[in-house]
């Protein structure tokens, strides 16, 4: 199967130093993907391993994806800072001190399916894929999930490679008061 048909990934990620030392991992085997998806109980998208596989993590040079509902980042839109890579290593991938688990555990996000992606608040919203209407081994949804609003899930996409796709540059967005 093709993904991202389309797609020109050469000026996607920003590889600066802070994205190095704390997004990107080097990529994934497949005991990786096993291990990290038997640990988080749910299987990783296809498309989101394809992406990982050839860049693990990292700062995407267009960090903004449109929304129709506001959020507590602003009106018609969401920021990420970066997207977790699958390992355990860099601090900002899917098992890293950074990771999943910790966004549950530690701050309470509710459990519905693995954090892909946090934000410029500092933890207080975050982007997740959402199996709770696929289950474990089906294909999530993107969600954006607000913890200053009592945890509200705005939907994003119906799955990651859309979501991808959809992300835009920040200069699109009118972000002087934010």
């Amino acid at each position: 199967m093709t993904y991202f048909s389309g797609c020109n990934f050469d000026n996607f990620w920003d590889d600066s130093e802070y994205a190095k030392k704390n997004y990107v991992s080097d990529p994934p085997s497949n005991e990786m993907i096993t291990k990290i998806e038997r640990d988080l109980g749910y299987r990783l998208p296809k498309s989101y391993v394809w992406l990982m596989k050839r860049h693990n993590g990292g700062i995407p040079i267009n960090t903004c994806f449109p929304t129709t509902t506001a959020t507590s980042w602003a009106e018609d839109h969401i920021a990420i800072s970066g997207i977790f890579g699958i390992g355990y290593e860099s601090s900002c991938s899917l098992g890293g001190e950074f990771g999943s688990e910790f966004w549950i555990d530690e701050w309470d996000y509710p459990n519905i399916g693995v954090a892909i992606s946090d934000c410029p608040s500092a933890g207080h919203d975050m982007i997740f894929l959402d199996y709770r209407e696929c289950g474990p081994n089906g294909e999530p949804c993107v969600v954006h999930i607000d913890q200053e609003n009592d945890y509200e899930i705005t939907w994003l996409a119906n799955n990651f490679e859309s979501f991808i796709k959809g992300l835009v540059n920040d200069n699109v967005y009118d972000c002087s008061e934010e």
